[in-house]
């Protein structure tokens, strides 16, 4: 019984937290299962690669390499550099990790850049397990896309609507992400480097090729500056 109210308050607890990433999986979730039907796809392909790949923006690419010529060493290198993020997510998250038990499986698989957010940042309360936490963010927000993209999916031979600019919608649920942790913190050292680098990346590498380089330049420049920006944020508590 015990667990079971255990289970129930990070269920209760995590689910406010996710409510933002429901509108916006909801809505592109949608968006992928209408441009799948578009490509030819019944509505089984975007439900069943929602709910075994997780990963959005490389269901979109995924869905033309499925059209084009059989070339896997083509499409292994494709997706290494589209989610290549999550390599310094799974590294950020290995503390977080420890001491859950076998629900560490399930969060590494549906590890996507929301659930690290709200993982990551989250202020869990001390009564609360928070590896039941970070599991019912994860399948929450995965939860969430499949529903979207079945959703499209079905209906997408339905509703005929022009869907160009409906994959904004991630772009506004990420700075609505920044401001929250912004807002969160009293010094904005990390905040202010990722911009700065990611401008500088930005401007040498071009708008399609400086995701990686400047992740890679943030993750060295922190890790450099790891340790005078602790001591900088115990001297100011």
């Amino acid at each position: 019984m015990e667990k079971r109210n255990q289970i129930g308050d990070a269920f209760l607890t995590a689910f406010p937290y996710t409510v933002p990433i429901f509108a916006g999986f909801l809505f592109l979730g949608i968006a992928y299962g209408i441009y799948m039907n578009s490509l030819g796809f019944s509505a089984i392909y975007p439900i069943m690669m929602s709910l075994t790949i997780f990963a959005g923006s490389m269901e979109f690419v995924a869905a033309n390499l499925l059209l084009a010529s059989f070339n896997p060493i083509n499409a292994l290198f494709l997706t290494l550099m589209v989610n290549a993020r999550h390599l310094f997510y799974g590294i950020s998250m290995l503390g977080k990790y420890g001491g859950i038990g076998k629900k560490k499986f399930y969060l590494i698989y549906g590890l996507c850049d929301e659930s690290f957010s709200i993982n990551y940042s989250a202020d869990v309360p001390k009564n609360v397990d928070k590896g039941w936490f970070m599991f019912f963010v994860t399948i929450l927000n995965h939860s969430y896309w499949v529903i979207g993209s079945a959703i499209g999916g079905v209906f997408g031979s339905l509703v005929k609507f022009n869907t160009e600019g409906l994959d904004f919608v991630m772009t506004a649920l990420f700075v609505f992400i920044f401001i929250e942790q912004w807002m969160k913190e009293k010094k904005h050292y990390s905040a202010l480097a990722g911009l700065g680098l990611s401008t500088i990346c930005l401007i040498i590498f071009g708008g399609n090729h400086f995701i990686i380089p400047a992740m890679i330049t943030i993750l060295g420049v922190l890790s450099v500056l790891r340790k005078p920006l602790e001591k900088v944020e115990v001297n100011t508590i």
